[in-house]
């Protein structure tokens, strides 16, 4: 398999939000990426602009960042062109690697817009380099590092200007290959990106990675039929594989995100969190769930999480005051969710 490490610049609307086209909000102007074969070896550079057809007017902000013109622009092919160069460039079998989340959905948008076939028709496993820099080497993962502070971080020579596609990919290789020098079992942390989600049960993700378990369901109807799905609110343990005891039922804080507390015989104490996300093609709302091993101390904040929206269901059973229907103005949902 090769690794494809690969950077985007886009143009936005220069004239406001009223003038951006909600279908594609972001227009793909240059493509730079490199080829990593087995073993760890360069194969290939890949580096094209792209002429644009839907922003014709470039944004002050991305000017200044890329350094780019429009009449450069010009000089490059259209999207589909550039693209289908691309991939072929890639080869059948490879896994695309980025600086932060942000690149994979904008590529996704383009291809639909454009009518290019899609990386995947669901959800496209690739790795963030962002991410497993701050697995490695912050030992967290909420406050993301820029890529310059990584490159700087390993004392690795700054000899291209930043803020190019092409020049990002390189550095973000470069980082890649650092971290995996150091770490090779790093590249297991796979992320996914959802712009296209799961449409039946046969395409939903289900990967343990070495610290934790995530799912990402298929698209359903509307919330309460994705509750009604009993694996939905299944925890199991994802080590052994056997079913851990609930001891906080799923219960929500009003943000589209679902927590619980269980414990395995074997192996400890476990929290479960859902994050609901509506979608428009189709229509309906998927969740992601991580099941994660925690601590006593990673288990008292989803027990005082609890009792905050216990303590409001308590205090608001007889002096709640009439207001429309789903208006909750502290914030909370004092609700539990059903048991699997």
């Amino acid at each position: 398999m090769n690794l494809i490490v690969i950077d985007l610049e886009w143009n936005q609307s220069a004239s406001g939000a009223e003038n951006t086209v909600p279908e594609l909000p972001f227009e793909i102007i240059e493509i730079g990426a490199v080829k990593y074969g087995e073993g760890g070896k360069l194969v290939s550079e890949f580096s094209e602009l792209i002429r644009p057809r839907v922003y014709r007017k470039m944004h002050n902000y991305t000017s200044k960042l890329v350094h780019l013109q429009m009449e450069e622009l010009e000089k490059g092919d259209f999207f589909e062109k550039v693209a289908e160069r691309f991939f072929k460039w890639c080869g059948p079998d490879y896994l695309l690697v980025t600086w932060g989340p942000g690149d994979i959905p904008v590529l996704q948008q383009n291809l639909k817009y454009f009518e290019v076939p899609l990386i995947n028709d669901g959800p496209v496993a690739f790795v963030d380099a962002q991410k497993l820099f701050n697995l490695s080497e912050e030992k967290q993962t909420k406050n993301r590092r820029n890529l310059e502070y990584a490159v700087d971080h390993f004392g690795i020579t700054k000899d291209i200007p930043f803020h190019r596609a092409f020049s990002d990919a390189y550095y973000t290789a470069q980082v890649l290959k650092k971290l995996l020098d150091k770490d090779p079992e790093l590249i297991k942390f796979e992320s996914f990106d959802t712009t296209i989600p799961p449409l039946d049960k046969e395409h939903e993700v289900r990967i343990v990675f070495p610290t934790y378990e995530k799912f990402i369901s298929r698209v359903y109807e509307n919330r309460d039929k994705a509750f009604k799905d009993r694996e939905t609110l299944a925890t199991r343990c994802y080590v052994c594989g056997k079913r851990a005891k609930r001891k906080i039922r799923w219960f929500s804080m009003g943000d589209r995100r679902y927590y619980c507390l269980s414990e395995c015989e074997e192996h400890g104490l476990m929290k479960g969190k859902i994050v609901m996300h509506p979608c428009s093609d189709p229509e309906g709302v998927f969740l992601i769930k991580v099941l994660r091993l925690v601590s006593e101390k990673e288990a008292a904040v989803v027990e005082k999480r609890f009792n905050k929206v216990r303590e409001f269901r308590k205090n608001n059973t007889n002096s709640r005051k009439a207001k429309k229907p789903g208006k909750n103005t502290s914030g909370l949902i004092p609700e539990d969710i059903g048991e699997e």
